[in-house]
Parts: C-alpha cells; sequence; structure tokens
C-alpha cells in the first residue's frame, strides 16, 4: 500500500513560518497559497503550514483554537540528517530559541532540540556512527 502523509503545522503567521522553514530547510514550498503553504520533504512527506485563523473554522466549538496553546511545545519535527551542523548553524542565525543543544542521547542519535516561532519543536539528529 502507498501512502502520502502530510504533517500540518497551525501557525500565527504563515509568511514567517514559510520564510522560517524555507531557509531552515533549503526548499523551496511545493504549494503557497493563501491558508497553505507545503514542502515536500521526502517522495511520501510534506510538511505544511496552515494559519490558525483558517483552520479555527473547522476545529471549533469542539476545541480550543489554537492560538491559544501559541509557545506550548504542541507537536515535535524530528529530522534525521546525514549532516546536521549546516541544520544547527541555520538555527542559530534565525536566533530560534534552543531548547537542548546537541548531545548525545541514549537512543542512538546525536540531538539538539529548538522552537520554531510558534513553540512547535524541532529536533536535530543524526545517527551516532561507531
Amino acid at each position: 500500500m502507498k501512502m502520502q502523509v502530510e504533517m500540518i503545522l497551525y501557525v500565527a503567521n504563515q509568511a514567517k513560518s514559510r520564510d522560517f522553514y524555507t531557509f531552515l530547510l533549503q526548499i523551496e514550498p511545493c504549494l503557497d497559497v493563501p491558508g497553505m503553504t507545503e514542502f515536500m520533504i521526502t517522495e511520501n512527506l510534506k510538511l505544511g503550514l496552515m494559519p490558525e485563523n483558517g483552520i479555527v473554522n473547522i476545529l471549533q466549538p469542539h476545541t480550543p483554537h489554537p492560538a491559544s496553546g501559541n509557545g506550548i511545545p504542541r507537536c515535535e519535527l524530528y529530522l534525521l540528517l546525514e549532516n546536521i551542523e549546516p541544520y544547527i548553524e541555520r538555527m542559530y542565525s534565525l536566533n530560534t530559541k534552543q531548547i537542548s543543544p546537541l548531545e548525545t542521547r541514549d537512543w542512538g542519535h546525536d540531538v539538539a532540540y529548538f522552537s520554531d516561532p510558534d513553540g512547535h519543536i524541532i529536533a536535530l539528529a543524526r545517527t551516532i556512527r561507531n
């Protein structure tokens, strides 16, 4: 069974988040229209950015407005990379909040944790080479 997966982050400012992820990932969006920006991460995985004020029309009154969670970690984007140093450098140049420095973790990865402008956690990881 072939499956396409799209993770969608609810963001306060679509343009700001688009620019942030374009710079971090070093790829251009495959879709960028009012209400949705998408990045093709792999052949079967897209990262979507949707404005909080757009999705609220679907979610309310059944859930709180996504803006009520701004700054609170609500998800983690875990990027397993071969060469993480350029990504870490870009995170520093974006003046993002560092959550945890690059450290060897007990699950076999070196990982550094940051947060994006909306508080979503971004983990930059590499497999430990023995």
